[in-house]
């Protein structure tokens, strides 16, 4: 069965406000707890706005005092592998998960860890780049040193690949997937609450940022449009019943 087309953000601002709007809808507890599974050493989330209490796991130590330096936003902080990490359940209103799974070889066991973990009514929010992008293709296909290059050079990102500092080696679970996803959601008696793709990702610095428009619009004609140059990432919404 063919997926239905994917909508998609326009920009930053339009999903930060879309997911702001699902945590606020989520529960009616004050401060909301949330868990960001995997927080490493940025802050994506912008929570000013909501009382919250934030728990952040990560297997990197060295990420995780980089971000408490930088942001000092974590309230608690728990060192450990999310494959295997032992977290309380049904203890958390939101679960946030951004730019992690992909980099995880048993990504379904993870997000079976996150509705553990969840209280019932509960949300995942999810953040990870589309492998039939040609972005999530590229990354795929190439070897990690590449990667770090890439974030070095053509991003501008100095200590990439350094303790503390991404890129990480990626792995891409099947379960990531648009069609893995809504798989685990019916297995999992779990509602798919949103699902839409990133469109204004625009990496690059300098002569970089046309090289790279360039490529990717190749690889597209090149897949005869199978690989999407349209969007990178994809966000997920999931409502624990």
């Amino acid at each position: 069965m063919s997926l239905p087309t994917l909508p998609l953000l326009a920009s930053q601002t339009e999903e930060m406000a879309l997911i702001k709007q699902h945590i606020r809808q989520s529960t009616t507890t004050s401060p909301v707890h949330i868990l960001e599974a995997g927080c490493g050493s940025w802050c994506h989330l912008d929570l000013q706005d909501i009382p919250h209490h934030l728990t952040g796991i990560d297997l990197d130590a060295e990420a995780m005092a980089i971000r408490k330096q930088k942001y000092n936003d974590i309230h608690e902080c728990i060192v450990g592998d999310l494959e295997t990490v032992s977290a309380p359940a049904a203890s958390y209103d939101v679960v946030y998960n951004s730019y992690v799974l992909e980099h995880i070889r048993q990504a379904d066991k993870v997000l079976e860890n996150f509705l553990h973990w969840l209280k019932p009514g509960g949300i995942i929010v999810i953040r990870v780049p589309d492998a039939k992008s040609v972005h999530g293709f590229i990354t795929r296909v190439t070897p990690h040193w590449f990667h770090v290059l890439y974030y070095r050079y053509a991003l501008g990102q100095a200590n990439a690949g350094k303790p503390g500092y991404a890129p990480y080696p990626t792995h891409y679970h099947p379960a990531i997937s648009r069609e893995g996803m809504r798989e685990f959601c019916r297995n999992h008696n779990a509602e798919l609450l949103v699902e839409m793709g990133e469109k204004y990702y625009q990496p690059g610095k300098g002569l970089a940022k046309p090289l790279i428009r360039f490529v990717k619009k190749a690889v597209n004609l090149l897949s005869l449009g199978a690989l999407s140059a349209e969007h990178t990432n994809l966000l997920y919404i999931i409502r624990k019943p």
